[in-house]
């Protein structure tokens, strides 16, 4: 019986195992050929993607160069006042990323080892004393419509190196004043008087917009550090409130040169809300009267916590380039801090910062 043939050794097995080589090589050779053109088509994709958003750059040169009569698209979450769409992976040259979205404040370290209220008062009322930057001028007697009735000192600095005073002069300012109620309006009156654009937000007035001469506007509407949702039927009853972005952005206003509030204890809130949306860079000079007998709205905490976010707020404003140059300890309202008698404090403090980068 003649010997069997291996299997291994016949034609059908080799002309597979040829087939199978053959394979591999193309496939190898195709794979070298293709790979260096992966990145390049990854981008062409990218850049397809963002064909539209770049056309919208392409259709306003004017507003991206920041020359003449600029248009801008606002993106509530993004750097306000900026020409550049900051939505777009293309930048303009010279062009700055939008931040990213920020929900909560840097809370700065506790001021000792353990919590303590003591520890957190007296380093917080250290900081509000204690002025960051010389001033000189700091009212409106060179002004011969600056009025000395005014019942607090609504303190602004008018100092030559800062812009404000030139912007007066020019009359080119703009103020916006945040209130309740009220009835102290000579601080407006006189930046009126002096040829600034005045805005007073207060939601007691009984109409929806009041001009008054021809530099003073009155407005109903009330400043909060949230817009109501109408589809909430609880929020329709305060539809008048708004956040200041949102109120910049249907005014058409780009830059604030003061922002005066008096709000009754939602300062510390409304402040959170400017520095978390970037809009406090749009501002020159913030002048904010304080409360501190207790926590405000919509702070919780207990008392040492409480503090230290005040003072991680203002800490905030100091990384954002802002200077306190006034401090005014009302004497005349309660002596209370947090509900105590303690640490000498008053109730009540206006405090008056410069942005030191304003132009």
């Amino acid at each position: 019986m003649p010997k069997e043939r291996p299997l291994w050794r016949g034609p059908a097995f080799r002309l597979c195992l040829l087939s199978a080589a053959l394979f591999l090589c193309l496939q190898l050779g195709m794979r070298r050929s293709w790979c260096p053109e992966e990145k390049p088509r990854a981008a062409a994709a990218a850049a397809e993607r963002a064909a539209p958003r770049a056309r919208g750059t392409e259709q306003h040169p004017v507003a991206a160069a920041g020359g003449g009569r600029r248009r801008v698209t606002y993106v509530r979450s993004g750097r306000r006042g900026s020409a550049a769409p900051g939505c777009c992976p293309l930048q303009p040259p010279g062009g700055r990323r939008r931040k990213a979205v920020r929900w909560h404040i840097e809370l700065q370290p506790w001021a000792s080892p353990t919590p303590s209220l003591n520890y957190e008062a007296l380093r917080f009322l250290k900081y509000i004393s204690t002025s960051q930057i010389s001033c000189e001028h700091m009212s409106l007697n060179s002004l011969r419509e600056f009025s000395e009735t005014a019942k607090k000192p609504w303190s602004i600095c008018l100092d030559e190196r800062f812009s404000l005073i030139h912007r007066i002069r020019s009359k080119q300012c703009r103020l916006y004043s945040l209130g309740l109620g009220n009835g102290d309006n000579q601080f407006e009156v006189s930046m009126a008087n002096s040829g600034c654009e005045v805005h007073r937000f207060d939601p007691s007035i009984k109409s929806a917009h009041i001009q008054e001469g021809r530099h003073l506007w009155y407005h109903r509407l009330s400043i909060d550090w949230r817009d109501p949702n109408p589809a909430i039927a609880a929020h329709k009853l305060h539809s008048n409130t708004k956040k200041l972005g949102t109120i910049l952005n249907e005014f058409g206003h780009q830059k604030i040169d003061v922002l005066k509030a008096d709000v009754e204890s939602a300062e510390w809130k409304i402040l959170e809300n400017l520095i978390l949306e970037d809009v406090v860079e749009q501002i020159g000079q913030l002048v904010f009267e304080v409360h501190i007998h207790w926590p405000g709205f919509e702070v919780s905490g207990n008392d040492s916590t409480v503090v230290r976010y005040w003072y991680s707020l203002l800490r905030e404003l100091e990384l954002k380039d802002f200077r306190l140059f006034h401090t005014y300890k009302d004497l005349s309202k309660p002596q209370m801090f947090l509900k105590k008698e303690a640490f000498n404090a008053s109730s009540c403090y206006t405090l008056s910062w410069v942005n030191t980068r304003w132009k």
